[in-house]
């Protein structure tokens, strides 16, 4: 692909890439593989009682550190969108003679 655009050759490589992506949805939605497609099988993993259990662990065991983690966030964002001077950071320091 010597002397074609850089973008000819972007969008080339992002058509292959939703095709190969669509032909995968594809498969894993219509093809058997046993009883169940593959996404039927990924559902029933989901599903087990084995799997509700760790979700339920992570949860318990997360859970603090993730409230203080969106505490964080949110108040990080606060402060950012806080409308102060001209936003540039600094502050206006007075001239001296």
């Amino acid at each position: 692909m010597l002397g074609e655009p850089a973008s000819v050759s972007g969008m080339i490589k992002l058509i292959i890439m939703l095709a190969l992506a669509g032909a995968l949805a594809y498969c894993g939605a219509t093809v058997k593989l046993g009883k169940r497609t593959f996404f039927g099988h990924v559902q029933a993993i989901w599903k087990a009682d084995e799997v509700q259990d760790m979700k339920d662990g992570i949860k318990e065991k997360a859970g603090p550190t993730m409230d203080k983690v969106t505490r964080g966030v949110k108040k990080g964002l606060e402060e950012a969108t806080k409308d102060e001077g001209s936003g540039s950071g600094s502050q206006a320091v007075p001239a001296t003679p």
